[in-house]
């Protein structure tokens, strides 16, 4: 089951990184589709930190993965992401980037730190023997492991509050 999980985790993150790629080309092009804006962007934004969230403790709570220090202030800023966006989405707060894209881009630059970390593990970092920063639990399609993860989340949830303000 966890291994249908993390896969699904990979294939999940691909699709996110097709969103953020496509919305941040509507981004720059100034062309938002309405469609997106209004109805789509805070929805899926609060869908992706919930996945995430869920994930998170899916394969702490359940399979057994000991996350690490990194893990943990990732996981700090991804949570309340789910709140913050989420009753943004039910009231029709446009402005919700402007706390969003803070936290996820305090959650993004943790997220490259682990990345760095788990790809030169002797460069150490604040993680200690018994939850080292530098263990793969997941690594789908040869690229895809935990942080990489969060960081495209991070990504995705601040490209779609963005593309839900007004112009």
């Amino acid at each position: 089951m966890i291994a249908i999980a993390e896969r699904a985790f990979g294939l999940l993150a691909v699709v996110a990184i097709v969103v953020t790629v496509a919305t941040t080309v509507a981004l720059v092009r100034g062309r938002v589709p309405d469609w997106l804006r209004d109805d789509v962007a805070l929805p899926l934004a609060t869908a992706i930190a919930a996945t995430a969230t869920g994930g998170s403790l899916l394969l702490s709570e359940v399979a057994g993965y000991l996350p690490c220090a990194l893990c943990w202030y990732q996981r700090i800023a991804m949570y309340p992401l789910v709140l913050v966006v989420g009753i943004a989405a039910v009231r029709g707060d446009r402005q919700v980037w402007r706390t969003a894209v803070p936290l996820a881009a305090i959650g993004g630059a943790i997220s490259i730190w682990h990345i760095l970390i788990e790809q030169n593990p002797g460069w150490g970092g604040p993680c200690d023997d018994t939850a080292p920063c530098t263990i793969i639990w997941v690594e789908e399609l040869g690229f895809l492991t935990l942080p990489t993860m969060a960081l495209i989340a991070f990504a995705a949830i601040s490209v779609l509050t963005l593309a839900a303000r007004r112009p």
